[in-house]
């Protein structure tokens, strides 16, 4: 009977999240698909003649997919923190803290709801940049197990974020002066062979660098980085998050006054 109640609940709050995505599709959808065209634009046509191939392939194939990884981090984030933050502003957290449901369907129902945003925004992302450059993938499972890694990863991020977050403006402060800059110096637009090696050895400690460059070998075969250190880095990130997460809806820190 327990069991069918939490797949219930599950079911409910995955609905509820995949409908206020595709409520305002505008929002969700298409603004992302937008900007990753002008980056496939400015940077792999324009700049990318300039520059000619990176690690065997056109600078346009190159940074296919740490284009399409980058809006799936973001767009797992940004979709978990609004979300999860405005159920918290609006107070209809209080009916789910309330409820029979244990903490780990409510976040494995959040983290679901904001893993399909991430992945439709990242297939969209695929679809625009097939209109630029071929792309042969050449690991698919590698590239799929990275995808949804870092997809979970970063909604377990956006959580505690959302968790924290007092005001409206509180839940722009990390994806602003944290996740954008770690995405952009993650290897997204250049290998960091080409960094001098004292950069390079900061570089790795970016954990971005690693979810870049799997994704990156599970599409065109190469990376900066071991397969290895990839999965190490993601699934550690992914424990301690999900630890994180589920302490902190315990405790109910940010949530119950």
């Amino acid at each position: 009977m327990s069991e069918n109640l939490h797949w219930v609940g599950y079911k409910t709050i995955v609905r509820k999240e995949i409908t206020r995505i595709l409520r305002i599709w505008g929002q969700t959808i298409v603004p992302p698909a937008i900007t990753m065209t002008l980056y496939f634009i400015i940077f792999g046509e324009l700049i990318g003649r300039r520059i000619g191939e990176m690690g065997g392939f056109t600078y346009m194939q190159y940074i296919v997919p740490g284009l399409i990884i980058m809006s799936v981090i973001t767009n797992s984030y940004g979709n978990m923190v609004s979300s999860f933050f405005g159920a918290k502003f609006g107070k209809h957290i209080e009916e789910l803290l309330i409820s029979p449901l244990p903490n780990w369907v409510i976040l494995a129902g959040y983290v679901t709801g904001a893993l399909t945003r991430g992945l439709m925004v990242g297939g969209v992302v695929m679809a625009v940049s097939l209109l630029f450059t071929p792309i042969e993938v050449q690991h698919p499972l590698v590239m799929l197990t990275v995808l949804l890694l870092t997809a979970i990863v970063f909604s377990l991020a956006g959580l505690i974020n959302a968790i924290f977050a007092q005001k409206f403006d509180d839940i722009a402060i990390i994806p602003t002066f944290v996740l954008a800059p770690l995405t952009y110096l993650g290897g997204v637009f250049y290998s960091i062979a080409l960094l001098p090696a004292f950069w390079q050895k900061v570089s790795v400690v970016n954990p971005i660098l690693y979810m870049v460059n799997g994704f990156r070998y599970g599409m065109l075969g190469v990376s900066d980085v071991s397969l290895v250190a990839t999965y190490g880095v993601i699934i550690i990130a992914g424990a301690v998050l999900f630890t994180g997460c589920m302490i902190l809806l315990h405790k109910g820190t940010g949530l119950r006054t």
